[in-house]
């Protein structure tokens, strides 16, 4: 992550949209997916605005210790290289088993086709590499992490 152009692309969302958020106001830094690619391409689903939702593992959250987001919060989404390309403000949180996620989170994570199916189909194959990667078995009972969130700035 180019840390100099993180703070200047926020310094310039605060300059712009003051009505927003301040210096003072937190954020994080992130890309979506895990790899190059869909790191691009979900960014790009962001900035045309088709993807207002993301799921994620709420076990990779207890794996690497971090925080769930909190309504009203800020991210600062990046692609693969961390160089910044859009802000997005949190709008909803749930945490529910993955088998439970209401089929219209396919629509408004912009993906695909955008049906329930492909959601599923490709977000079991995320979540099994996922769990994978720290030597656990994904199940589809365990509870994700559902963030809807709005496009609030872009570059």
């Amino acid at each position: 992550m180019n840390e100099d152009l993180v703070k200047q692309f926020w310094q310039q969302f605060i300059s712009d949209r003051p009505e927003l958020a301040n210096e003072d106001t937190p954020y994080k830094v992130e890309y979506f997916g895990d790899g190059e690619a869909m790191a691009r391409e979900l960014l790009d689903l962001i900035k045309a605005g088709e993807k207002t939702a993301t799921c994620s593992l709420y076990r990779m959250y207890e794996y690497h210790d971090e925080k769930v987001a909190d309504e009203g919060s800020f991210s600062i989404v990046t692609d693969y290289q961390g160089n910044p390309e859009a802000i997005i403000r949190v709008t909803d949180i749930d945490i529910i088993p993955f088998r439970s996620i209401p089929e219209d989170i396919a629509e408004k994570e912009g993906e695909g086709d955008q049906s329930y199916e492909y959601w599923y189909d490709a977000h079991e194959n995320f979540f099994s590499r996922e769990m994978d990667s720290i030597g656990e078995t994904f199940e589809d009972d365990l509870p994700v992490v559902v963030e809807q969130f709005d496009l609030v700035y872009k570059q």
